[in-house]
């Protein structure tokens, strides 16, 4: 079935927001498979915010390996601790980063992309993935895209993971 989303990005970042959420929610409600889902936020976002990069990776053993994404070419896989998105994984936390050539030990998958958001996906206490969006804008990131960032993922099942 083919869907569509009612996309207006001269809202104010946070109308953008509310007007995305019930939408993703009726996405990924009707829907069981966790990829399928992962796939329809990833371009639910891009196509809302037209972020450079966005995308999700899971953890399969000891690293976090590439899962469905929206943008260019990425990262296959992130050891724990390493970059951002490793960063995020080990300390199980959100990490904001307005400049990325300022992050120490940043893993340049795209040297367009300029600052990044990263959330922790969490199951029982344990992180299964991370929720990765890059800017090619710097500082593009804030407490705002944090919120909302985590009540989408809040949407999500994460039944089927591990």
């Amino acid at each position: 079935m083919a869907e569509d989303l009612i996309i207006n990005r001269d809202l104010s970042k946070e109308s953008q927001y509310e007007s995305l959420l019930p939408q993703i929610k009726a996405l990924v409600s009707t829907e069981e498979d966790l990829i399928a889902n992962l796939a329809n936020v990833s371009a639910a976002l891009k196509e809302q915010f037209n972020w450079f990069w966005v995308g999700f990776y899971l953890v399969k053993g000891e690293e976090l390996v590439l899962g469905p994404f929206q943008g260019p070419v990425a990262c296959t896989r992130i050891a724990k601790g390493r970059g951002v998105c490793g960063s995020s994984w080990e300390k199980k936390q959100a990490i904001i980063v307005p400049d990325v050539d300022k992050f120490p030990g940043h893993i340049a998958c795209a040297s367009a992309s300029k600052s990044e958001i990263v959330i922790p996906l969490l199951k029982n206490e344990r992180v299964v993935g991370v929720l990765d969006v890059d800017s090619e804008v710097l500082d593009k990131f804030d407490e705002v895209d944090l919120n909302y960032l985590i009540k989408i993922i809040d949407l999500i099942d994460f039944k089927n993971i591990i």
